[in-house]
């Protein structure tokens, strides 16, 4: 995420593929910072055990959070890096 999301060194420094021109750095840090918060608490776990997620509350609220992560996703305008490789509409 930190990669992915990094913002530019230096005027002349190519940000990550998806760093946001467009919105306030602060707000480009912090989309980064919920991005990588998310991948932690919820992908990561799931990767190194069996997580359970018998409270259907609980698990209908992170599917939830991961629609809404997508829509952030879709939200940022493809560059020359962001449009190469990535299909962010599933097509």
């Amino acid at each position: 995420m930190q990669a992915a999301f990094r913002p530019p060194k230096e005027p002349s420094d190519q940000a990550g593929p998806l760093w946001r021109d467009d919105l306030d750095p602060g707000e480009s840090v912090a989309q980064m910072e919920l991005f990588k918060g998310a991948i932690g608490l919820f992908k990561n776990p799931s990767s190194h055990r069996r997580v359970d997620y018998s409270d259907p509350t609980e698990a209908a609220e992170t599917v939830l959070l991961a629609d809404l992560l997508l829509r952030l996703l879709r939200k940022i305008p493809e560059g020359p890096v962001a449009g190469e490789g990535a299909d962010l509409d599933g097509d």
